[in-house]
């Protein structure tokens, strides 16, 4: 039998489950989970009972790292012996990890962002160079179906040369208001979601059209979110955060940790080790990001970008449309609205609406022609069936052939996070900021 690849993790919070999920299920013959790393306890010891109930499987070896033991992460892959290194702790720690990991002689793969400022992002690449170790960035938007088949069509000539992007994403107040409940409500540990939640939309564009940015132009508000934006409206909270806050009853942005096990035994029972409230008030204090963001950008190879992202819609999705000298492709991808519950007719309504709206459609508009939808595979799983697909190509010996390359590289994580923290600078200075002016991608 060949020896399954082994894997420690490090950042224990909610993204650290699909790949958990993954390990000790589909691709346990191939791979080993060996370790688990955080600043919490109780994080790691509810994700060991997890996967015994579920997986039958002997809890993993926990390492907590705190201001007493800083060097838990090295006893782990002392102690471990891990392959590879699989990092989903706070976005402003990854860089921390992944060079160490590397110089400790694993390779890494990455959540997104890979990291989130230019300081950050130079310590990786000197990692990179200095051990010659492996980085993969996972994106799973790259494997979902409508995103590939926009992939396919470009590559086959559908457009000819692409000439131009337009691209507008927005979620919705349930999945928006999540940022601002969370540590990424805080610039210097997110990079805002221009570095966060937009690296996968900026990396969708790199890939679709086989280009780096050159320049960028941005501009961003808190325009919804925050205390003197609610004030502006005429709504005041007196409350900083939900849980246990008999005044938030009844508020439509509210979360009650204790009323899900997951949130409760990752987060809630957590507090008292690491002091990180997961259910802040959104229209609360000291939030640093912004809410309504807005970025043009020319690519090496001539192509322009007009990028718009918003955190406060009604109903969630993307539209992006490539123009190029033979056409034109639009995609449009609507992944249903908000419900806030407020009774089990109206969920029924709600859930019937988004049952009617929720979809993917691309029309391709030759220059000369008739338009025409082109079809789009169905698939199941997490991000629209995007995850299961990237899972195999990461965990399985054997990924069936790529024709689309959708597999990320350092190189790639770099070259999405560069446009937002372009556009970040874009902000801070109201200047046009050239890319390679910040950092020098191959």
């Amino acid at each position: 039998m060949t020896a399954r690849t082994r894997y420690a993790l490090v950042g224990t919070g909610g993204r650290a489950k699909m790949f958990i999920d993954a390990i000790l299920g589909p691709y346990r013959e191939h791979a080993e989970l060996v370790g688990l790393c955080d600043l919490s306890q109780v994080r790691m010891d509810w994700h060991n009972r997890t996967l015994t109930a579920r997986y039958g499987v002997a809890p993993r070896p926990t390492y907590r790292v705190t201001s007493d033991d800083a060097r838990a992460f090295d006893r782990m892959l002392s102690e471990t012996r891990p392959d590879t290194v699989i990092v989903t702790s706070m976005d402003c720690t990854h860089h921390i990890y992944i060079a160490r990991a590397m110089d400790l002689g694993c390779d890494v793969i990455s959540e997104k962002p890979m990291t989130i400022d230019l300081e950050k992002l130079r310590a990786i690449f000197d990692a990179i160079a200095r051990t010659g170790k492996r980085l993969t960035v996972t994106f799973n938007y790259r494997y979902g179906p409508g995103a590939t088949k926009l992939r396919e069509l470009v590559m086959q000539g559908a457009v000819g040369r692409p000439l131009q992007v337009d691209f507008s994403w927005v979620l919705d107040v349930r999945h928006g208001a999540d940022y601002f409940r969370r540590w990424h409500r805080e610039k210097d540990k997110s990079g805002g979601l221009l570095v966060h939640k937009a690296t996968h939309h900026f990396d969708l564009v790199n890939w679709w059209i086989d280009s780096y940015p050159a320049q960028v132009f941005a501009m961003g508000e808190l325009k919804f979110y925050g205390r003197a934006n609610a004030e502006a409206r005429g709504a005041r909270y007196a409350y900083a955060r939900y849980t246990g806050a008999p005044e938030a009853a009844g508020d439509p942005f509210a979360l009650d940790l204790s009323a899900d096990e997951t949130l409760r035994g990752l987060y809630l029972d957590a507090e008292a080790e690491t002091g990180y409230l997961r259910d802040r008030n959104v229209f609360g204090d000291d939030i640093t990001i912004e809410d309504t963001m807005h970025l043009m950008a020319r690519y090496r190879n001539g192509v322009m970008l007009s990028y718009s992202l918003i955190a406060y819609c009604p109903w969630e999705g993307y539209r992006v449309a490539i123009t190029g000298d033979a056409g034109r492709v639009e995609l449009d991808v609507n992944e249903g609205g908000a419900v806030f519950i407020a009774g089990q007719e109206e969920a029924r309504r709600l859930e019937a609406v988004n049952a009617m709206i929720k979809g993917e459609r691309i029309t391709v508009y030759p220059q000369w022609g008739t338009p025409f939808d082109a079809p789009i595979p169905s698939a199941e799983g997490g991000h629209g069936g995007a995850d299961p697909v990237m899972l195999e190509h990461i965990f399985s010996p054997n990924p069936p052939p790529d024709p689309f390359n959708r597999a990320a590289s350092h190189i790639d994580g770099a070259a999405s996070i560069l446009m937002g923290i372009s556009a970040n600078r874009s902000l801070a200075t109201g200047a046009l900021v050239n890319v390679a002016d910040l950092f020098q991608l191959p």
